[in-house]
């Protein structure tokens, strides 16, 4: 069981629950031993002359603690327990990084569209996977692999362009950073809709687009 603390937030009272009590090491292992996702250890934050810095040595990182930490960071990634235990072991403090593509893709929109999107599904009886805040206020809504391929038709027929909205979708190639990891100064990623028994098989991106794209076009 994923360990949670909720908090309240959004303008339709959306939970948020907050991980904590877990260390990333244990968090990565319960991700490739209960949901069977493949993760990679990414980089991780020092503190420098008393600042918080990325271990990738770019003072001006964008996402300090929370990118890969090498190119050939999408072939060390494992969904074996054991040998993401050793990844850590080396690293204790390295983010939680989870190769879309994969298990998932990601539907990428802004942080007041996921929230409204949320609410609507919960009023439609529709249960989405796992769905991801990050600090950068935005949403990631786990969903079956191929979304990429499925996202201009599927848009064509809601009325909308790839390019009218605020939305984008983590495929192969990219990744998530998972809870806690935390990126630098900005905050950690926390669960808006945390990994359960019930989300535990994946929607598919036509399920939740209608909803998805609705927020969105409110959003603008």
């Amino acid at each position: 069981m994923f360990i949670v603390e909720e908090t309240i937030a959004g303008a339709d009272a959306v939970q948020i629950p907050k991980q904590r009590g877990e260390s990333l090491l244990d968090t990565a292992v319960r991700y490739a031993e209960e949901r069977h996702w493949d993760v990679v250890p990414g980089t991780w934050t020092e503190v420098v002359d008393g600042a918080h810095v990325c271990s990738c040595g770019d003072a001006a990182c964008p996402a300090p603690g929370a990118h890969p930490a090498e190119p050939g960071w999408a072939d060390l990634a494992t969904g074996s327990a054991g040998a993401a235990r050793r990844m850590w072991q080396k690293q204790p403090g390295a983010s939680v990084l989870l190769p879309t593509g994969r298990a998932f893709d990601a539907i990428s929109v802004p942080e007041t569209a996921g929230l409204l999107a949320l609410a609507r599904m919960e009023r439609m009886g529709l249960t989405p996977g796992p769905v991801t805040l990050t600090p950068y206020r935005r949403t990631e809504f786990f969903v079956l692999p191929g979304a990429a391929a499925k996202l201009p038709h599927l848009l064509r027929t809601l009325g909308w362009t790839t390019t009218s909205l605020d939305l984008a979708v983590l495929d192969e190639g990219s990744f998530v950073a998972a809870p806690p990891t935390r990126v630098g100064r900005h905050g950690a990623v926390q669960w808006a809709r945390r990994p359960t028994q019930e989300n535990r098989w994946l929607p598919d991106a036509e399920e939740l687009l209608p909803s998805l794209a609705y927020a969105c076009g409110r959003d603008r």
